[in-house]
């Protein structure tokens, strides 16, 4: 692979940092490098140093002659005075880029529900995102630099956005950089993931999933190291003028060392334990939303929802920006009331939502942390069981990412992630029974992310989640749900059942008939509707075993001898047979659910 840029012996500092010292790193084409970091650690400056944006105070970055680079910044920095076709083609005449199939994909992919000749000062922070992605993808570079790609993308652009970049340059040509918070988007698209801390880059080999196994390899080949230091240094003490020196060898990652590292690790959540505890909180009545609708004016955002929430409940709520996700939720929080239908809330139900706001911080804004979490409890319970663990606010503090001297930092010097976390602290220590996180990853780092994730699993009680970050959202919960044409849907398969039953909804509304041939029947009632919904059960349990039997299979690969092809080829064969098997059920499946009304 031929190189494309590089840097060697990178040094940059601020007057109280050294963020790099000495770093060298290299990009060859068909790299696909995912930057992840604790936030301040230096990702973005790393990234602006490789592109050009930004000069490093020692060492150089070179780039081979006529490569070009195309960035996405953080920040916004499109033309207002321009509209949104002139900001993404420019004056290129219609005929051109209209004739260019990629072009027309990313228009279509991130920019089809904007009106094309609207001013750019016109949109929202959300869509001005999408004008400035469509802009950089539109133009041809060889390298692509992505900083934080999918902030204010919801998880149907964001699943676009990876099949685009999967498919942009043919094979082992081009290459791409990207630092972003969203697990599944590295995982998805990375075939190498550069770590950066204590001011150096560490490349690891595979998307984030096998980062992180890489990561506990080393951590514990670490451990191991400095146990066998101290018992070697015992015993030189004795045999001082006989010490052979040490020896040691990076054992090559493997896939059975990392099923042997995960062997003891017990369930990420004991829900049994936690849903006892949970029923001992809240009794068996949390929210009944029962036949309920909201409309404002002549438009009903919700209509006939079903929902009966238990206790221990976690559920994912999914759906596009205006599909009602804020309303459903405010009706459960009780902050919006129904036009139909009625809502009926057990009598012990403590709600709290940590919002994309930071109003419970304002009142604290000129404070220092040690200041708000003085006036809390001296300590709080989490888990249940022999796990239950009594952890003061301060040690809540040290797990979401607060060293001592940040405890004297005023709130509002306070970084994004930092005051989310603060905030996210302050909403837990209320200790609601359940808990509503509207889009709660904005601004985290990874770390930071496996840290509320982790934090999450001993919390009991009731969680509702709305997120775009679907490594989030799947991580934290046990179910999910969308919320398509003002009314609520359950999702058997999840993140991957909702994008293709949106991929249908997209054609029936662009008038594409569905693959069944014809309109969906009117809804059923009587034996027929019993009937049905009978069916639909029974396409749900058989969905689920089928995914069950799917999961297994892909488990046994791991173990299968790699070297013997042709039996990996006929055991993929049959999992690509059972994942259509699959499909062809989540259709019939959305055909009933139709006829049901």
């Amino acid at each position: 692979m031929a190189h494309l840029l590089g840097a060697e012996g990178l040094h940059l500092e601020y007057p109280t940092k050294v963020v790099f010292d000495s770093v060298t790193v290299g990009v060859e084409e068909g790299d696909r490098i995912g930057i992840v970091g604790r936030n301040g650690d230096g990702k973005s400056s790393l990234m602006a140093m490789l592109a050009g944006r930004r000069q490093p105070d020692a060492g150089r970055v070179t780039v081979r002659g006529g490569v070009t680079i195309g960035v996405l910044d953080q920040a916004d920095t499109l033309d207002e005075s321009l509209t949104v076709g002139s900001a993404v083609v420019g004056d290129t005449p219609e005929y051109e880029w209209a004739g260019d199939a990629r072009i027309r994909d990313v228009i279509g992919g991130l920019l089809a529900e904007l009106d094309w000749t609207a001013p750019v000062a016109s949109l929202s922070g959300g869509q001005r995102r999408r004008v400035a992605l469509a802009k950089l993808l539109t133009g041809d570079w060889d390298v692509i630099a992505l900083d934080e790609p999918t902030n204010h993308l919801d998880v149907e652009a964001i699943t676009w956005l990876a099949g685009h970049l999967k498919t942009r340059w043919a094979r082992n040509s081009g290459a791409l950089l990207v630092v972003t918070h969203d697990r599944w988007f590295l995982d998805e698209i990375c075939t190498a993931t550069w770590e950066v801390h204590d001011r150096i880059v560490e490349p690891f080999e595979g998307g984030y999933a096998a980062y992180i196994l890489q990561r506990v390899e080393r951590d514990r080949m670490a451990a191991v190291t400095e146990a066998k230091r101290q018992n070697l240094a015992r015993k030189e003490l004795a045999w001082l003028r006989r010490g052979a020196p040490a020896r040691t060898a990076k054992p090559k990652f493997r896939i059975d060392a990392a099923n042997e590292l995960i062997a003891d690790v017990p369930e990420i959540r004991d829900t049994v334990s936690l849903q006892s505890l949970a029923v001992s909180r809240l009794g068996k009545d949390v929210v009944d939303l029962l036949d309920a609708g909201v409309g404002y004016g002549d438009r009903d955002v919700l209509q006939d929802v079903e929902w009966r929430i238990a206790p221990g409940e976690r559920t994912g709520i999914l759906g596009v920006n205006g599909a009602g996700k804020s309303t459903l939720l405010g009706l459960v929080a009780g902050t919006v009331q129904p036009t139909s239908g009625r809502v009926k809330r057990g009598k012990t139900v403590q709600v709290r939502t940590l919002t994309q706001r930071i109003d419970e911080l304002e009142q604290h804004w000129n404070d220092p942390v040690r200041t708000v979490i003085s006036g809390l409890r001296t300590s709080y319970t989490f888990g249940a069981g022999s796990k239950a663990q009594e952890l003061s606010p301060g040690q809540l503090l040290e797990r979401l990412g607060f060293n001592s001297a940040q405890l004297s930092t005023r709130v509002k010097e306070l970084s994004g992630g930092q005051q989310r976390r603060l905030q996210l602290l302050l909403v837990l220590l209320d200790q609601p029974n359940v808990l509503i996180l509207d889009e709660p990853t904005n601004d985290m780092d990874t770390d930071m992310l496996a840290a509320i994730e982790d934090l999450l699993d001993s919390w009991p009680g009731t969680l509702l989640v709305v997120s775009h970050d679907r490594y989030f959202l799947e991580r934290v919960t046990d179910q999910q749900y969308a919320v398509m044409g003002g009314r609520l849907r359950h999702l058997p398969g999840g993140v991957d059942e909702y994008l293709r039953l949106r991929a249908v909804e997209q054609k029936t509304d662009a008038g594409i008939a569905p693959a069944s041939g014809g309109r969906a029947e009117p809804a059923l009632d009587g034996a027929a509707r019993r009937a049905a919904e009978k069916e639909l059960a029974a396409l749900e349990r058989k969905m689920q075993k089928l995914n069950e039997r799917i999961d297994r299979a892909k488990r046994a690969l791991a173990d299968h001898d790699q070297s013997d092809y042709a039996g990996l080829g006929e055991r993929m064969k049959e999992i690509q047979a059972q994942q259509d098997e699959v499909e062809a059920l989540e259709l019939q499946w959305f055909e009933l659910t139709e006829q049901l009304g």
